[in-house]
């Protein structure tokens, strides 16, 4: 089984003007999330702004959030790092702060991840996701490499919906999107689904898109759009529109 199937928030870390981190507040933000329809959440990613939380953060906000979030619902930790030693590092502790599974970007500059993921992998205690997203990391992990990968699933941010569809057919693995707009592509071929940072704006409507509603996927794309022409800074003026967090960012900051 899938670990999930659905869409998964890609979820935003707040902090105070001041930069402070407030834990409490995302972990409200994701409990309120999955009681819109939200079946995952996925915590100290790229629209979290990991890269900017101290070990001792990261530790806090997992621990927040797997308090807060139904248990039915499972909370992916982001471990991807420069090197496996590190990544290895934030792996175990993710799992010993309550994440059920890790979230893992391939390293930067580096054509073939198969030594980080194994690297990964033996220090992981549960499932391990794949996570290609060239523009965060390139250049990524090659399609012909992913069998090999001793990972349970992947998550695609690139937006190439002609990638997508080579995946799905030869990754045997859980197969969910990391672009909004690609959610209805995704429930067309049978993939497990979406981990997007729009849903931490529009969760309802990133549901509808995945289940074939043409206007939500329309809209959901559009939204998503705007949001990350200003990242991660837009996503958070956005999800504060909506919901009334702080909409503060330290990238850029």
């Amino acid at each position: 089984m899938a670990l999930f199937s659905g869409v998964g928030v890609a979820l935003v870390t707040l902090f105070s003007e001041d930069g402070d981190l407030q834990a409490k507040a995302t972990a409200d933000l994701a409990a309120q999330l999955t009681e819109l329809g939200v079946r995952a959440v996925l915590v100290n990613g790229t629209t979290g702004e990991a890269a900017t939380l101290t070990p001792e953060e990261r530790d806090e906000v997992v621990g927040a959030v797997r308090a807060a979030v139904p248990a039915g619902v499972p909370v992916i930790a982001g471990t991807g790092a420069a090197t496996g030693r590190r990544a290895a590092e934030l792996t175990e502790r993710a799992f010993g702060t309550g994440a059920d599974a890790v979230l893992v970007l391939s390293p930067p500059g580096v054509p073939d991840p198969r030594r980080y993921y194994e690297r990964v992998a033996g220090r992981a205690i549960g499932p391990v996701l794949a996570y290609h997203f060239p523009g965060a990391a390139a250049p990524g992990i090659p399609v012909d490499v992913l069998p090999d990968l001793p990972v349970a699933g992947l998550k695609d941010s690139s937006g190439d919906a002609a990638r997508l569809l080579h995946e799905r057919e030869v990754f045997a693995g859980d197969l969910w999107t990391g672009s909004a707009a690609l959610l209805s592509l995704c429930g067309a071929i049978g993939a497990a689904g979406g981990l997007v940072a729009a849903a931490n704006i529009a969760p309802g409507e990133c549901v509808a898109a995945l289940a074939g509603d043409a206007a939500a996927q329309v809209r959901v794309a559009a939204i998503d759009r705007a949001a990350s022409a200003d990242f991660p800074a837009g996503y958070k003026r956005a999800t504060a529109e909506r919901f009334g967090v702080p909409p503060f960012a330290r990238v850029g900051g």
